[in-house]
């Protein structure tokens, strides 16, 4: 896979303790990448990170990327090949109580990594990881594209906007000089489903939370639309863009945008109804209560057009939402129903079924067809 570009590299991935992070980190675990990770601390309670003892699998530095020192230190130390950057402040509800923090972390943790690497100067591909909330969303019914406007009405859509603008500024003052070591790219996902997320007031956690131990949930914006993709999808395109910027200069300071097919997007609803066929449900009459959302703004419709990630990586999401559905089902239900449940190798398990999936869908990173 990947052309075995991150075999024996060293591989430094922030905010490693999070949802994404600790899928990455079993992804780069099995092909055979060196992993370092860099986080403050564990952000729930349950973790997958925890679930799955990654603390005692790669070399951990608990640091805080607001802190510039810190991150220097680690990155003099681990003098990583590759830099994958998912630290941040991740909740739009958690940005409307504490804007302060969520735009310190997200703006000032982008700009700290990417100093780091500047000083270093050494040789280092970064993939800086920011969200699909970047651009400003007007609820247009075509795709948002990378060349689209950036910003957003609540902090959190505020604070990847401005991440947006500091990858491009440490782009065209550092690294697109000729004396630069350094290549970055950034990328802006759509939302990610998949076991092991517990993070507060969202979607899918909420749900299993309450599942887990037999409770019906309430949700909020039962028609919202959003490009639901497994975070398995996401990092596949995340590692395939390492690979490419490693193999491929020109791609240094590009952006772009890794979701499902604009007409694959799926409202809140359906995801849920798709979900609820994958779960034994022993004593719950309705699973599900929807709520009318009066608290904070929420965009209702938001598309990404992925067509340049398509053209210039040959990637695109092979899941339906049946098999997303599935997948994510399933790891939530060994984890509340089968204690016994060796949930590292469960999970590999299904890194490994994606993959033969990906190969037998001719998808270009699993080295399955001609590049």
């Amino acid at each position: 896979m990947f052309s075995s570009i991150y075999q024996g590299k060293k591989v430094l991935v922030t905010g490693n303790t999070g949802f994404k992070g600790s899928w990455l980190t079993v992804w780069l675990l099995s092909l055979g990448a060196d992993v370092y990770g860099l986080s403050d601390g564990v952000p729930s309670d349950p973790a997958m990170f925890d679930v799955l003892d990654l603390r005692h699998r790669i070399t951990y530095f608990e640091r805080d990327v607001s802190d510039l020192d810190a991150v220097k230190s680690v990155v003099d130390e681990v003098q990583p090949d590759f830099i994958f950057h998912l630290a941040a402040q991740p909740i739009v509800r958690t940005s409307y109580v504490d804007p302060v923090a969520t735009l310190k972390i997200n703006i000032l943790g982008t700009a700290h990594i990417l100093e780091a690497a500047r000083q270093a100067n050494r040789p280092c591909n970064i993939v800086m990881i920011t969200s699909d909330k970047a651009y400003d969303n007007v609820e247009w019914v075509w795709g948002y594209r990378e060349t689209d406007r950036l910003g957003g009405k609540d902090p959190y859509s505020a604070s990847k906007g401005a991440a947006e603008l500091v990858i491009k500024t440490y782009y065209h003052s550092y690294f697109k000089l000729p004396e630069s070591k350094v290549r970055v790219v950034s990328v802006r996902a759509g939302n990610v489903v998949g076991g092991g997320d517990w993070a507060a007031n969202r979607l899918v956690p909420d749900c299993f939370r309450q599942w887990g131990i037999g409770r019906s949930v309430e949700i909020r914006e039962p028609e919202a639309t959003r490009p639901w993709q497994h975070v398995m999808e996401a990092l596949g395109g995340y590692l395939r863009l390492g690979q490419q910027l490693h193999e491929r200069p020109e791609l240094n300071g590009e952006s772009y945008n890794f979701g499902p097919n604009m007409e694959e997007n799926f409202s809140v609803r359906a995801l849920l109804e798709a979900l609820r066929n994958h779960w034994e449900f022993d004593s719950i009459e309705e699973p599900v209560h929807y709520v009318e959302n009066k608290s904070f703004h929420e965009a209702g419709l938001l598309k990404l057009n992925c067509d340049k990630a398509l053209f210039d990586l040959k990637w695109r999401t092979i899941l339906s939402i049946d098999e997303l559905a599935r997948l994510t089902a399933s790891w939530y239900f060994h984890f509340y129903r089968n204690p016994n449940c060796d949930m590292f190798a469960l999970t590999r398990d299904q890194l490994e079924e994606y993959t033969l999936l990906a190969a037998e869908r001719h998808a270009v990173w699993t080295d399955a067809v001609s590049k």
